[in-house]
Formats: C-alpha cells, sequence, structure tokens
C-alpha cells in the first residue's frame, strides 16, 4: 500500500540516535548545490522492513533541503531481491529511488534503467572497495552501495559447540547427532549450494555476453573433482545431525530448540540471539570433509545498492535523495534500527558495528567468498540436483551423471 511520508523527527531523538558516531571530517563531506523546482514528485521503493526507517530519512531529507522545493516524496514496499522485475514491468512510471540486490545491476544497466553516477570518485572514497566493485559494470559507477552485509556465515549455540568444534562441519553434525538436534543449511538455494564448490577449484560464473554461464561443477580432473564434491554432499544430506531448510525453518528450529547450528545471515540476527542469549555465537564458515581433505567452506558475497531511474522526471532530485539515504549517517542509523552493516567505510569502522557479531563472522567469512555475477540457469538445475541428493538419489543415476545433467543446465544459451 503506497503510503505518503508524514513522520516527523525531532532534534533530540536525531541526537540520541546519532550520539557517540563518529562525524565526517569537513574532507569527506562534498556538498552539492542543490537543484532548484517547484513540485518535487517522487517515489521510493524499499524493503517493507525498512519503511520506519526510510520514513525517517526521507522526512530529514526534507527537512534539510526545506524551502529549496516543495516534496511530495511517497514511500512503497518493494522487495529488493525483485526489484527488477518490478521496474522492468513500466520503466518509464517506475520508482524514482529504489533500492535492489547488486546481482541485478547488470541487467538493470543494460535495460537502460540506470545511468553513470556523475560523482562517482566521491562514492568510491567514501565506501568499501567490494561494495563500489558491486555496484559498478566495467569499472563504471551505476548506483550507490548501500550495505555490505547481504551474505552468511555461521550461528551456532556456544551451550553445544566449542571454538574448535565450529572449525569442522563434520565435527558439527556429530555433536547434532548425540544430542538428538540438527545443523541447517539451505540446499534448494545455488546461493548456499556454491559454498560447498567455490573452494575447490571447480568454478561457476557468468560469460562476457553476460547472459549466459561457464561451469566446471562436473570435472573428472583436478585434486577436487565434481564427483567428490557430490559425494561429500551425499554424506552430508544422510547424517543424522544435518537438515536441509529454508529461511522460515531455520529461525522456527532455532526457536523451538531443535536447531543448534545453521548458515545464515544478518537479517535472522536479532531473532537468532533472543532465542539462545548466552549461549548466542557467529563465525566463519567451517570446514568440510571432501576428497580425503578438509576444505574451507566458501560464500557468495552480496550488497544492497540505491539506484535512480534514468527515466525520473526529476534527475537531479532523486539523485541528491538516493546519495542522502547511503551517507554515512543515515548508514549508521540503519544498522541501529535495522542490524545492517554498512558498506561507507566510516560508518562501516564505528564501534557498534564493529562489536556486533554477525558483522565480525560476515567479515571473517569475505576472506572466502566471492560476488555473485550468475545467469538466470543457474538456480533450477542446482536445486534439481540438490534435490535428487537430499532425497538420497532416488533416480539411480550415478553422481557423475546427476553433475553433468546439472552443469548442462547452468550452461545451456
Amino acid at each position: 500500500m503506497n503510503r505518503k511520508t508524514r513522520i516527523c523527527i525531532s532534534t533530540l531523538l536525531m541526537a540520541l540516535l546519532l550520539s557517540g558516531c563518529q562525524k565526517e571530517s569537513p574532507a569527506s563531506i562534498k556538498e552539492e548545490p542543490a537543484p532548484t523546482s517547484d513540485t518535487v514528485s517522487l517515489t521510493v521503493w524499499g524493503a517493507e522492513e525498512d519503511e520506519e526507517l526510510l520514513g525517517q530519512i526521507i522526512e530529514d531529507f526534507q527537512t534539510h533541503y526545506q524551502g529549496q522545493a516543495d516534496f511530495l516524496i511517497t514511500y512503497m514496499p518493494q522487495s529488493e531481491s525483485s526489484c527488477t522485475n518490478a521496474l522492468m514491468a513500466d520503466l518509464e512510471n517506475g520508482a524514482d529511488v529504489f533500492a535492489f540486490a547488486d546481482d541485478q545491476l547488470n541487467t538493470l544497466v543494460a535495460s537502460g534503467a540506470l545511468e553513470p553516477v556523475e560523482n562517482a570518485d566521491f562514492i568510491r572514497s567514501a565506501n568499501l572497495p567490494e561494495a563500489v566493485q558491486a555496484a559498478s559494470v566495467n569499472d563504471t559507477l551505476y548506483a550507490l552501495p548501500l550495505t555490505a552485509d547481504n551474505g552468511y556465515f555461521l550461528y551456532y549455540n556456544k551451550q553445544y559447540f566449542s571454538k574448535e568444534d565450529i572449525a569442522s562441519l563434520n565435527q558439527m553434525l556429530d555433536i547434532a547427532a548425540e544430542n538428538d538436534k540438527k545443523v541447517a543449511m539451505e540446499w534448494s538455494s545455488g546461493w548456499y549450494v556454491y559454498s560447498l564448490f567455490g573452494n575447490t577449484g571447480l568454478t561457476v560464473g557468468l560469460n562476457d555476453d553476460g547472459i549466459t554461464n561457464y561451469c566446471t561443477w562436473n570435472s573428472a580432473e583436478g585434486k577436487i573433482r565434481g564427483i567428490d564434491v557430490a559425494q561429500a554432499m551425499t554424506e552430508i544430506a544422510a547424517h543424522p545431525g544435518f537438515i536441509s531448510t529454508d529461511d522460515a525453518g531455520f529461525l522456527e528450529g532455532v526457536k523451538n530448540g531443535t536447531i543448534i547450528a545453521g548458515v545464515n545471515g544478518v537479517w535472522n540476527a536479532v531473532a537468532v540471539e533472543d532465542a539462545w542469549g548466552s549461549g548466542f555465537g557467529a563465525a566463519r564458515l567451517p570446514s568440510y570433509t571432501c576428497a580425503g581433505q578438509q576444505v574451507q567452506m566458501a560464500s557468495f558475497s552480496g550488497y544492497k545498492l540505491i539506484g535512480v531511474n534514468a527515466y525520473s522526471k526529476h534527475q537531479e532530485w532523486a539523485a541528491k535523495l538516493a546519495q542522502w539515504i547511503t551517507n554515512e549517517e543515515n548508514q549508521k542509523l540503519r544498522f541501529l534500527m535495522r542490524g545492517q552493516g554498512p558498506s561507507n567505510i566510516h560508518a562501516a569502522a564505528s564501534t557498534e558495528v564493529q562489536s556486533s557479531p554477525a558483522i565480525t563472522a560476515l567479515l571473517e567469512q569475505s576472506e572466502f567468498s566471492c560476488l555473485q555475477r550468475i545467469g538466470g540457469n543457474f538456480w533450477d538445475p542446482v536445486t534439481a540436483f540438490t534435490a535428487e541428493i537430499l532425497a538420497g538419489n532416488p533416480s539411480g543415476k550415478n553422481l557423475q551423471n546427476l553433475l553433468d545433467t546439472m552443469v548442462e543446465g547452468i550452461t545451456a544459451p
């Protein structure tokens, strides 16, 4: 439902929220001359969970530029993961400013929805290099980095696991089984399944055409072959201490006590900590046994970005609002209100962010992560493959055949 923002923030509340946060140095602030206009109508798309946060940010923006324009800014909830599909339905009349996941960037640029960011050097200097890379195509910046936390790591309950235990997935599975509990991971999503292939020398990625994929997950050569990973997955799937479940299932298991560890992201940090209390722990992903050796689990890293619609009727003001939403102070506010990790260098270095166990775990995992740049044909073949593995291979095909079928689908034109 559309909602015109009408949320007022007192000076006192803003001071309380931002107290203790490091201020930007004068050299780091780049105040652009405000564009002139009469009535400025803008539509902003953001996650439904961000409504209160964006309401405060938008109201503050209007206060800051009061008298320079008559603003009519409308917030509409829109999932970041499906933003591109919604925008493509009517690009010219779509949102002026919108939040989206970085894996949609290539599509948005190719469709003409985004144009290069004008003050690119300032944005680059203010944000983490990996976030800037995620917002760029061929070294050209097309969007503004918003968060640097859209990845995954290990949650674990300290009542069951020591720091030594969490280094090995196989050890964790044994402990879970001994206690009639589970270690959770979602294998119905290729986003998580990548973690088992990512550090093996087997590769997957986007071809130069920006549409099709290359993939060697079925390779029969190298120190670790595709069939070695498939065999390891088969053993994990059959382990009584393992469960494959989606996000909702993970949270349900954490709350009812059946799940004592799992691979998930920062968006569930508050709920997991509430459930486990003093037992709450977070760390980089463990290693798992494959081909007689320990393989550190990898991960896809992800970033949330803010885009400005190239067809916006108020392009200058839309760009100003996008920069306001993503500035240092509002990224700190986003962390305080939503627990999301900042992409801004100074915000990410703040004491509050650095003391977050979930953010710290994500940063530790970043050494073994890479940007998700995958064509659309990746997802369904991986899901079909893991469904066979989880079901105990009811088709009776050998693992190499299953791998070949998956890769054929992933690399299809």
